[in-house]
């Protein structure tokens, strides 16, 4: 107890000293000051965006190398991962049955609202189109405003490069000829 009540008056004598200008504890050094840039005039912007351009190119996937433009330069892991948000609701093996969504195995050429077995919303009954890479871009920009009616919750895919890659997975898994 005496213990406590010393380290109590202790700590309270050097809370007094340095509040009346006592001694306070030195202060940590200072970090070194950065040296001013100068900002880059337009012609040092450009030759460095040049710099950074070809690091910045990425090789097209060689799973894709016999796919159309721009399919042929997408991603297949980025397609993949992309697929996961498709993949709960659809699936692209040949053998697979359906889930809340039809399977897509064989779509590519496949008469909108084709696979066998499914129950699709009227709205995809009454359309008339046939599958393609094109419709597909379009449909998973915003299913709900490319054909309104249909039944797919899915809000779409917002970013164009990212539809790329997960058409051309889709390509290469459902068995694009």
């Amino acid at each position: 107890m005496m213990q406590v009540h010393s380290l109590i008056g202790i700590m309270v004598s050097a809370l007094l000293l340095s509040a009346c200008g006592g001694e306070t504890p030195p202060k940590a050094p200072a970090a070194p000051q950065q040296p001013a840039v100068a900002p880059a005039t337009s012609s040092q912007t450009s030759v460095q965006k040049q710099a950074v351009a070809p690091a910045a190119e990425k090789e097209a996937s060689p799973e894709f190398a016999n796919l159309p433009a721009p399919y042929v330069d997408a991603d297949y892991a980025r397609g993949k991962r992309v697929w996961r948000q498709c993949s709960s609701c659809h699936t692209v093996a040949a053998d697979a049955g359906h889930l809340v969504g039809p399977n897509l195995y064989g779509l590519f050429g496949r008469q909108v609202g084709g696979a066998e077995g499914f129950n699709y919303s009227s709205a995809v009954q009454e359309a008339d189109f046939v599958w393609t890479p094109e419709k597909l871009n379009e449909w998973l920009t915003s299913p709900r405003n490319f054909l309104p009616g249909n039944r797919m919750s899915f809000a779409g895919v917002r970013k164009p490069q990212d539809r790329d890659n997960v058409i051309a997975y889709l390509m290469l898994e459902s068995g694009w000829s």
